[in-house]
């Protein structure tokens, strides 16, 4: 549906409307000239007879059209409107009806458009589009409690087979109500009818809650989504409105794993549920559905992709090698898309538009890298940067061997390369300056990367990623004070920055300084990221600091399961041992040296404890 139009606007006039072209009139007119040819034809010699239907275009309709499309492009936008109107409620034509109510949307007229939608269905009562724009507009004039009847209409002349999938999306229709709760209530009352009909008391209960999640009512939405999926555990619908309440309800996500058991192959749902546990960075998880969803579809590419990603992130480089083998090899081996060969030259933004294939493979190449960089394998490592040919993303493989120079001690040559990128814009020079910083701290040289991310600050002040990053050089540098600086002008220019309020609180905890303050910032990171283990970690430690060694270790356990990071083995191996359990402590140690043996957090901790494995 076009733009639809504010309340304020609704009493315009008509006559500044866009001038458009003979829409309505034009295929009226082929019509006229495809019969032209058809009776033509019939003159042929030994031409079968053709049976010409007569249109229900007469003389007088077909100069109001001519008229109402001519007032249009003259900009006499309302005369239009009047003179197609009319022609409407005499032919009782739907076509025609849509044309007068998009004119007088296009001018920004809600009133009048409500008068032809309202006309409309006085003529077609079964119209349902007619029924859908007088919700709609009724919406954006703010007259929602309005909706209820034509909602109600609606649902009832939609075929049986249909009303389903209506029924999902009406928490769209009145997605732009001011009043989000007076929206809720009035989806559940025209759904009423509908909760207990076996076709669509599944659908209802999903709808009702959605729009209560809409109305910030999650109680009320998780009941409904528990309900709906008790009588379909099957059913999409309930799943994919528990996870919009992920992270940090463990109701919600107790229905996408019961929807997940009863249905197998629902990839499309585990998927989403994937991102979701990504963006926690529950990796753990998140590669436990992965694998499903490899198994069930071994030829789908995009899950092996991310499933070789995250081993790389939890450092098993030997399964990230092989999931993304399998994904280069099933998108190499897919029949590459046909060219349009109807579309023209196209502009040079058009021809350096993204490939998807191409940036797939660029990004698996990439990765493939870097796998093979953490095996120590630095030949493997260029050949497969050296497949990539992909100029929108230099900066990213230019980056790669620098690490790779790094990590031979030619820093400097490093450096050079990552500083001899171009740069198109303000951004490009944003970015090298990261990267360059970034393979600075790989090979821990902390001082070099803080003055490069000083650099960064000035060039571009009050960039709040750019000052966390420069905080965490600081603490390496142990440069306490100017961590704490930073961090909480971090939080000052994006108080909604959970890395910055985790990464203060974890620091004052880790020198067993301010517990109660460290805690509450701890406790304000994971409000803002509800379930992200690293923030599980820190008000794991915190606690532990605290001396409350049961909790720490409840909160530790949770978050070393969903992401085993040699961090987070560090942290709970310590609570375990200073809790007696010493060989539960030994094995998540040895664990985490296993994935990273030069974590420094893992090395020191087993230094201060004088443990040897």
């Amino acid at each position: 549906m076009p733009a639809s139009p504010s309340r304020s606007s609704a009493r315009l006039s008509l006559r500044h409307a866009p001038r458009n072209s003979l829409q309505m009139f034009a295929p009226r007119l082929a019509c006229l000239v495809a019969a032209a040819a058809l009776s033509h034809s019939a003159w042929s010699a030994n031409a079968p007879p053709v049976k010409i239907e007569n249109s229900n275009l007469d003389a007088q309709l077909f100069y109001q059209l001519l008229i109402g499309e001519i007032e249009l492009r003259t900009g006499e936008a309302g005369n239009a409107f009047e003179v197609l109107l009319d022609a409407a409620r005499r032919s009782k034509d739907e076509q025609l009806f849509r044309r007068a109510t998009d004119i007088a949307l296009q001018a920004r007229a809600g009133d009048q458009a409500l008068l032809a939608a309202r006309a409309w269905r006085a003529s077609l009562p079964e119209s349902q589009d007619a029924l859908r724009y007088i919700v709609q507009l009724l919406v954006s004039l703010n007259r929602v409690p309005e909706t209820l009847e034509p909602m109600r209409a609606l649902l009832k002349v939609v075929p049986a087979m249909q009303r389903p999938a209506l029924i999902n999306s009406l928490p769209r229709f009145l997605g732009r109500a001011p009043d989000r709760v007076q929206a809720a209530n009035l989806i559940e009352q025209a759904l009423q009818p509908y909760a207990d009909a076996p076709d669509t008391r599944a659908a209802a209960r999903v709808a009702m809650g959605r729009a209560w999640l809409a109305a910030q009512d999650n109680a009320k939405a998780i009941e409904l989504a528990r309900r709906a999926h008790a009588l379909d555990p099957a059913a999409e619908g309930p799943a994919m409105l528990a996870i919009e309440m992920l992270p940090g309800s463990a109701a919600a996500e107790e229905i996408v794993l019961g929807h997940l058991l009863a249905k197998p192959t629902s990839n499309g749902v585990r998927l989403v549920y994937v991102r979701s546990l990504t963006g926690s960075q529950r990796y753990a998880d998140a590669i436990a559905q992965l694998e499903i969803a490899t198994r069930t579809e071994p030829k789908l590419p995009p899950p092996w992709l991310t499933l070789g990603a995250l081993h790389l992130e939890l450092r098993h480089p030997a399964e990230a090698t092989a999931a993304l083998t399998t994904y280069v090899r099933l998108v190499e081996t897919e029949p590459a898309p046909k060219p349009d060969a109807s579309a023209s030259a196209g502009t040079e933004e058009e021809e350096e538009a993204p490939n998807p294939r191409g940036d797939g493979l660029t990004q698996a190449w990439l990765l493939l890298a870097q796998a093979a960089e953490q095996q120590g394998n630095f030949a493997a490592a260029e050949t497969w940067l050296a497949k990539i040919d992909n100029p929108q993303r230099l900066l990213d493989v230019q980056s790669r061997r620098a690490t790779l120079l790094a990590r031979q001690g030619k820093v400097t040559e490093a450096r050079e390369l990552i500083r001899r990128v171009p740069e198109k814009s303000s951004e490009d020079v944003r970015a090298k300056l990261i990267a360059e910083a970034q393979v600075l701290r790989e090979v821990k040289r902390w001082g070099d990367a803080n003055a490069v991310l000083a650099l960064a600050n000035q060039k571009f002040p009050n960039d709040a990623d750019l000052l966390y990053e420069q905080s965490m050089t600081a603490e390496k540098l142990n440069r306490m004070d100017d961590m704490e600086r930073l961090l909480r002008r971090v939080i000052e220019i994006k108080p909604d920055h959970h890395h910055a309020y985790n990464a203060l609180g974890y620091s004052l905890a880790d020198r067993n300084q301010r517990l109660p303050e460290a805690k509450k910032l701890i406790q304000k990171a994971l409000e803002l990221s509800p379930g992200e283990p690293f923030i599980t970690d820190s008000l794991g430690w915190v606690e532990f600091r605290l001396g409350n060694r049961e909790e720490a270790l409840r909160l530790l356990r949770g978050a070393y399961k969903s992401r085993p990071d040699p961090e987070i083995a560090a942290h709970l191996g310590e609570v375990l041992w200073a809790s007696g359990q010493r060989e539960e402590a030994r094995k998540i140690w040895a664990e985490g040296r296993k994935r990273d043996s030069s974590n420094d957090v893992l090395r020191e901790t087993l230094a201060r404890l004088q443990v040897d494995l």
